[in-house]
């Protein structure tokens, strides 16, 4: 997958992908999303960001969890 609105600087923000070369990590929008912001409260939050801006950070995280081992518990 070839993402155009996330970029990684080693000078900015620690190199952690970022929004457009923004000063916004991919993450920020994630967790936003996971505490329930709706996608309009986040472009109200960051009047620099756009829709499709919020599409590839979700797009980013799915792609991170793809590709880890992840320690869930398991259920009986």
């Amino acid at each position: 997958m070839k993402f155009k609105r996330i970029t990684v600087d080693q000078n900015q923000m620690g190199g952690a992908p970022c929004i457009r070369g923004l000063r916004i990590p991919a993450a920020t929008i994630v967790g936003m999303i996971s505490d329930g912001m709706t996608h309009q409260e986040i472009l109200e939050a960051y009047p620099d960001l756009e829709e499709e801006d919020i599409h590839e950070s979700l797009q980013l995280a799915a792609l991170a969890l793809e590709e880890r081992e992840l320690p869930l518990l398991s259920t009986p």
